[in-house]
């Protein structure tokens, strides 16, 4: 056996992963972070850590084209924040509304981008790719929104 042919049966082995798994593992790996910064964010449910409130009112800014602005309605901000971070990762998860709650997270991570602008290569992009990968694909047939469709196919890719 060559060592060409060697290389296209490891390249088809490898590509024999279901994008089932593919979608569920990249589901998961992006809630992970966000679940576990939302956890961080409530003191108990329905109770925004005061920290928070500090943060989004006085610390955090948005670099806008070189500038450094105050986030607009604070308080609005970092319950939506510390929602966001608690409902989309379960949805996520769970592969319901997979396309809507990558569409949120990308969102977020844009924010968070114009937030804490080092963090792109390290955090955001990875984020962002992960979002926009799920927005494209769906959550695949091991999902609720597969599931719920009765055609897998409708929640995303055909493998």
């Amino acid at each position: 056996m060559t060592l060409r042919a060697i290389a296209a049966r490891g390249e088809a082995l490898i590509a024999s992963v279901p994008i089932m798994l593919v979608l569920l593992v990249l589901r998961i790996a992006l809630a992970v972070p966000f679940f576990r910064s939302g956890l961080t964010k409530w003191d108990a449910p329905f109770v925004l850590a005061p920290s928070q409130f500090f943060l989004f009112g006085q610390e955090f800014r948005l670099h806008i084209l070189g500038n450094a602005f105050p986030y607009p309605f604070p308080t609005i901000a970092a319950y939506l924040a510390a929602t966001g971070e608690i409902v989309l990762p379960i949805l996520l998860v769970l592969g319901l509304g997979t396309r809507f709650a990558a569409l949120g997270i990308l969102v977020m991570t844009a924010v968070i981008q114009l937030t804490v602008p080092e963090g792109w290569a390290n955090f955001h992009l990875p984020w962002a790719a992960m979002a926009l990968a799920l927005m494209a694909y769906g959550g695949g047939r091991f999902s609720a929104d597969g599931w719920l469709a009765g055609n897998p196919d409708l929640a995303g890719a055909h493998r």
